[in-house]
């Protein structure tokens, strides 16, 4: 009688069990954990697609071939879906976004499984002055600054689990900064020393490399020898050097030849982040470009780039000002614009053209071609979406008297979107064998303490349009180039070295996607949209879009570089 009761209960059990699985489950003798069946696979090699089955089992790729008669506790019948590594973003801003959403929603929407980061002002190595000029952000979005090295920033990742993995490099900008502020002036001896033993921990603690931002204060006070110097410890721990250069545009030549010298003298590979040739008097200029680093290539120069498929750059809004406005930090910026003298000699500057500085703001057209992105302050939200051109318009102001107000009443924290390049000089860096992609945006979402602000639409929706647009409708890249360069590519170029390839034993990140369907949705106006015809995300093994919806997977890990030591 007991055995009748004990066969009758697991009889129910198991087919409670049974019903409570999703449908494609597999439920009698699972080999795998996830078994997706039938589809294209493009492995990013750039090698020709082949239609197979691929096996996960833990956080892993485990078989690939022909597993008809394979069980697994889920299936996936991907027949018409290609099946493709996770994107990697070769250049993503989420180190903080993460912190305040963790689930990494637009990321991981558009397939994105790994964001490499840390653009010159990196997230470590932090101290009180940083703190503090980042106060308004962190405020705004509740955010406690309760790390100082890099090494606790990943440990804060691990505790609270992320929706993608993440990878950093260590600011030149960051450490320059953490040592002797935000003047212009060349670090001391004994101040050059503590910023190299600065990158040095960095690069312990797992960073992958060192990066510049030298458009930008206080990057722009940095000389190429303190670069050098610099870049020569990361490369001592095994990473690799990635610039924003110091000229995109008027000064784009000398700034070319500033990291080519890097490369050599450093004996360092280096990235270019999203390489561009800004400004219409510089637009048709990127065939030539192309050609220095193809011969910078050819003389042993191990030189790549990046780009992200839009016509549009987005950065601070005070990045329309001159360096001196913004030396000191930001305290002391906004003491200059507030003095009616100072605000003159800027609007008299910002209308002039220069090779000094960066002029972004008369280089995208002007007002017309400025349009607000983001704001810290509520009562500003509705500047967002808008030209500067029609702010202006709407408060009877003179455009720059309307940028430099807004700059005021945002705190300097202002983001903007600039319309500065063309469409010919994209689809020639796209076509590069060397140009990989990147988003250059942090992660967002539709919900969350993020939906109040806006951004660029290359954070929404980069991969879903060169697949959709430049693959599919324009024949541009070919599927099979243009995963490589979301894939393989930025793997092999940071040093994932099981990441970014559809290989068994590789990590398990996976992207699915319609490619009949697959294209972004967010505008410049209305950015805020997820791309459609991605199907599945798989993250370390764990699905974490499922049949084009977010799960509440937060698979996602840190990603220690080279020089990483326990």
């Amino acid at each position: 009688m007991m055995l009748t009761r004990i066969s009758v209960s697991l009889s129910l059990a198991t087919m409670l069990l049974f019903s409570a699985l999703p449908f494609g489950t597999t439920t009698s003798a699972a080999q795998y954990d996830l078994l997706i069946k039938n589809g294209s696979i493009i492995d990013g090699s750039g090698q020709p697609g082949y239609t197979s089955d691929l096996a996960v089992k833990g956080d892993r790729i485990v078989r690939i071939g022909n597993l008809k008669n394979a069980k697994a506790t889920r299936v996936i019948d991907a027949a018409g879906l290609v099946v493709a590594p996770g994107f990697i973003d070769m250049l993503g801003q989420s180190e903080s976004y993460v912190l305040i959403d963790n689930r990494a929603m637009s990321k991981v929407m558009m397939g994105v499984t790994t964001e490499i980061t840390g653009e010159g002002e990196s997230i470590a190595p932090v101290n009180d002055r940083l703190i503090k000029e980042q106060e308004d952000f962190n405020r705004r979005y509740n955010l406690t600054v309760d790390w100082r090295t890099l090494d606790q920033y990943f440990r804060r990742l691990e505790k609270q689990g992320i929706g993608v993995n993440m990878g950093t490099f260590v600011g030149a900008t960051q450490v320059r900064a953490y040592v002797i502020g935000f003047d212009n002036r060349p670090p001391t001896p004994s101040e050059l020393e503590q910023m190299k033993q600065l990158v040095t921990e960095a690069m312990k603690d797992g960073a992958l490399g060192l990066s510049t931002s030298l458009q930008y204060v206080p990057a722009r006070f940095a000389k190429t020898e303190e670069i050098i110097e610099l870049a020569s410890v990361a490369r001592q721990h095994g990473g690799i050097y990635a610039t924003h250069q110091r000229s995109e545009a008027n000064a784009l030549d000398e700034s070319l030849a500033e990291v080519f010298e890097i490369a050599r003298r450093a004996r360092i590979p280096v990235e270019i982040w999203h390489l561009k040739t800004a400004y219409q008097k510089n637009w048709g200029r990127m065939p030539e470009v192309l050609e220095k680093i193809r011969k910078a290539r050819a003389q042993g120069l191990d030189i790549t780039a990046d780009v992200y498929p839009y016509i549009a750059g987005s950065t601070a809004l005070s990045a329309c000002l001159p360096p001196w406005a913004l030396e000191g930090g930001t305290d002391k910026m906004l003491g200059r614009l507030r003095d009616p003298q100072m605000r003159e000699r800027l609007k008299k500057e910002i209308s002039n053209d220069s090779r000094e500085w960066e002029n972004i703001y008369l280089g995208s057209g002007g007002a017309s071609g400025v349009l607000i992105g983001s704001v810290i302050t509520r009562d500003l939200e509705w500047t967002q979406g808008k030209r500067v051109s029609e702010i202006a318009t709407e408060q009877k102001k003179e455009p720059l008297d309307a940028v430099i107000d807004l700059i005021l009443a945002d705190h300097g924290q202002t983001g903007a979107i600039y319309f500065m390049m063309s469409e010919a000089d994209l689809r020639a860096a796209m076509t590069a064998p060397f140009v990989s992609f990147c988003t250059d945006s942090g992660a967002r979402a539709t919900d969350g303490p993020l939906a109040g602000a806006k951004s660029h639409p290359r954070g929404w929706g980069s991969y879903p349009r060169i697949l959709g647009r430049y693959v599919r409708d324009e024949h541009l890249l070919t599927l099979e180039q243009a995963i490589q360069k979301m894939t393989g590519m930025p793997a092999t170029r940071v040093g994932l070295r099981d990441r970014g390839f559809l290989r068994e034993g590789m990590f398990a990140d996976i992207t699915v996607f319609d490619p009949k369907s697959v294209i972004d949705r967010a505008t410049f106006e209305v950015s805020n949209q997820y791309p459609t015809g991605v199907h599945f995300v798989i993250v370390n093994g764990q699905i974490s879009v499922d049949g084009g919806q977010r799960t509440s997977a937060l698979a996602g890990r840190p990603l220690r570089g080279p020089g990483y030591k326990k």
